[in-house]
């Protein structure tokens, strides 16, 4: 028996490589590596040392025991630069000494990675998978600056070192498909998932605020929208509201400000990261002012919770609600603002626009997502 034989009747050697342990990539890889154990693989992340604070640390330490390749962190940067080589040196010393049968990579930064040195390895070694997951990333760039073509040119090129790219929803492989080209490789579409606990509900508190924002503090996430809207809300509906923000990140100063400046600060909270679950019980409204995603957790965690929620009509969220949903919104203060008043004015009604927990469960479980992502690391092998 070779050594691929006893590699595929045996247990995988499974790397996934990643910039910034924050967010939608690192809960996706969390739901991957915890399927990925279950079946009997060993499995190890390799991602940046300089981002993340003391809840992903915790987030690491619940997973560490489980992981036979371990957690091995290094800087790396966000951006293309001189410290790249020395950052890309270090991270694939590290991944060599994994010995992985398959490399994952995930975002701009780790799909990079995970390709390069997995090509490397294969001047060793005989198979090594190399599947890449864009997650937005670099697709998010727009195709006519500069920025974009340089990052869709080396995405073309990176085409070679790929065995199969996975599109988490319908709307980034179309957008990979204009800004970079029809996919020369297998390709395929899994959607993210989420573990049978979380379509449990969760109840608000009895002190629960009007509206809830959850995630990343930068403008591409909408934080600034959501400021504004609530005020605009408050003028439509002519009474006060309250709100919860939660999370963190470097523009969390200029919304600190942007709240003082409106005079809302006595209406508008803010919290650091937590659990998205123990977020909802603060709210009774959700909303996902983003201006730009993939397929984010936070829009499935939040149906399967059973809370209301008003989100942006990007990237691949109609496909979780339909592209006729009231749900749906324009990422801007005029429309996000009008949406909270419409949906605050009578709640319980807008609450039964959602989708109902069991066609989100046949859509978007995570023994689906590893199910269908395992199969693509064994066809990589194989071929």
């Amino acid at each position: 028996m070779n050594a691929f034989s006893e590699t595929v009747v045996g247990q995988l050697r499974i790397v996934h490589c990643f910039r910034s342990p924050v967010g939608g990539i690192f809960r996706h890889v969390r739901d991957l590596t915890d399927a990925q154990v279950a079946a009997g693989h060993s499995v190890g992340i390799v991602c940046d040392s300089t981002t993340g604070g003391d809840f992903e640390e915790r987030l690491f330490d619940a997973i560490r025991p489980q992981l036979a390749l371990g957690i091995e962190r290094t800087p790396m940067q966000r951006h293309i630069g001189p410290g790249d080589l020395v950052s890309a040196w270090r991270t694939y010393r590290i991944i060599k000494e994994l010995q992985p049968d398959v490399i994952h990579g995930h975002g701009a930064k780790g799909g990079t990675y995970a390709r390069l040195f997995g090509s490397l390895l294969r001047v060793s070694r005989s198979r090594v998978a190399r599947l890449y997951s864009p997650h937005g990333g670099s697709l998010h760039y727009d195709e006519n600056t500069l920025t974009g073509k340089v990052f869709f040119a080396l995405e073309r090129s990176m085409a070679r070192f790929t065995d199969c790219l996975m599109f988490v929803s319908d709307y980034e492989r179309r957008a990979y498909r204009r800004k970079v080209g029809e996919p020369p490789i297998p390709n395929i579409l899994v959607y993210n998932g989420l573990r049978a606990a979380e379509f449990e509900p969760v109840p608000d508190r009895s002190d629960a605020a009007d509206l809830l924002y959850i995630g990343m503090m930068r403008d591409l996430k909408g934080p600034d929208i959501f400021i504004e809207a609530f005020a605009r809300a408050e003028a439509a509906l002519n009474r006060r509201l309250s709100a919860v923000m939660v999370g963190d990140g470097e523009h969390l100063p200029r919304y600190r400000a942007q709240v003082e400046t409106m005079g809302l600060a006595d209406r508008v909270r803010f919290r650091p990261p937590m659990p998205a679950r123990a977020a909802f019980e603060l709210a009774r409204l959700v909303v996902v002012p983003s201006r730009a995603e993939a397929m984010p957790y936070i829009v499935l965690e939040t149906l399967a919770a059973g809370k209301p929620l008003i989100a942006s009509a990007v990237g691949g969220i109609p496909e979780i609600f339909g592209i006729d949903s009231p749900a749906l919104v324009e990422p801007s203060p005029e429309a996000v603002g009008e949406k909270m008043s419409f949906a605050l004015s009578d709640l319980p009604a807008y609450r039964q626009m959602m989708p109902k927990a069991a066609t989100l469960r046949a859509r978007f479980g995570a023994d689906v997502m590893a199910a269908e992502i395992e199969k693509a690391y064994f066809a990589a092998l194989a071929k």
